[in-house]
């Protein structure tokens, strides 16, 4: 079967190389050695294909830094860094 475009269609369990490399150097502009290092999951994340489903709000960041503050800034206390 092919494509409108005249190329064969990927197989169903077969990676769509062509495509993912399209995506990988064009759209993402990765350069090939940091596209290769890539696992597939990687490259799925970085496109947008796995994550949650609303972004995430002041509320969600604050608790996230409350539970994860960082060692020796003083935004594990809470304070404002201007």
């Amino acid at each position: 079967m092919t494509q409108g475009t005249g190329q064969q269609a990927p197989r169903q369990g077969t990676l769509d190389w062509p495509g993912l490399m399209r995506a990988g150097l064009g759209q993402l502009r990765l350069m090939p050695d940091q596209f290769w290092a890539l696992t597939p999951v990687e490259l799925a994340l970085m496109l947008g294909h796995f994550g949650s489903e609303k972004p995430m709000n002041r509320n969600r960041l604050k608790d996230l830094l409350q539970s994860y503050p960082d060692r020796g800034s003083s935004r594990a206390s809470g304070q404002r860094q201007e």
